[in-house]
């Protein structure tokens, strides 16, 4: 299968930078093709421009934009692997998703409804953060965060999400724990794919 990774971490030394390794090691082991976007190496502006909004729109999507969508075109499966700060994806992904996804690329909107562009694709996405899972459970959040991505951008779209990974309490977890990570990490690619 062809693989799109989107990566979004600006810590080369961080867990998810360990995750995205595992990740592309797990699939490549399995034969996999894979292709890493990682926005931060690639200093990806995430502002919707009002002249990229206008260029979309009349067919001359800006080239930087047209490259990403190439990739996503070309996968069979889109990852994203990124933290959540704040509740949510980091701007730089929220970003991609904004500038990337775009009308007429992800979505249109036709006689029947919402007409999902990307049907047929797989997604799957990997998220850590600072606060405990079950805290997040307990609040809503764990779901909250599930529905935003998986629905609100990959369902959306016609992606077909297969799993959803959510690994918290991450400034507190010891090295046993975060190779622990990595193990469940591996099993769950290797799994799927």
């Amino acid at each position: 299968m062809k693989h799109l990774v989107v990566y979004a971490h600006p810590n080369p030394e961080s867990l998810n930078h360990a995750i995205l390794e595992t990740t592309v090691n797990a699939l490549k082991k399995k034969g996999h093709e894979v292709v890493v976007r990682d926005l931060y190496a690639l200093d990806f502006q995430p502002v919707l421009k009002p002249e990229d909004f206008v260029g979309i729109r009349s067919g001359q999507t800006p080239a930087d934009i047209l490259a990403e969508q190439k990739y996503i075109t070309d996968a069979e499966v889109v990852t994203f692997i990124y933290p959540i700060w704040w509740t949510g994806l980091p701007a730089i992904i929220k970003g991609y998703v904004d500038r990337v996804f775009a009308y007429g690329f992800a979505y249109a909107y036709g006689a029947n409804g919402i007409d999902k562009l990307l049907a047929g694709k797989k997604g799957f996405i990997i998220n850590t953060h600072g606060t405990p899972n079950e805290y997040y459970d307990q609040i809503g959040m764990t779901a909250g965060l599930k529905i935003t991505s998986d629905t609100g951008i990959f369902d959306f779209t016609g992606i077909e999400a297969v799993d959803h990974l959510l690994f918290g309490g991450i400034s507190a977890a010891d090295p046993e724990a975060l190779k622990e990570i990595l193990v469940q990490v591996e099993e769950k690619v290797t799994s799927l794919f």
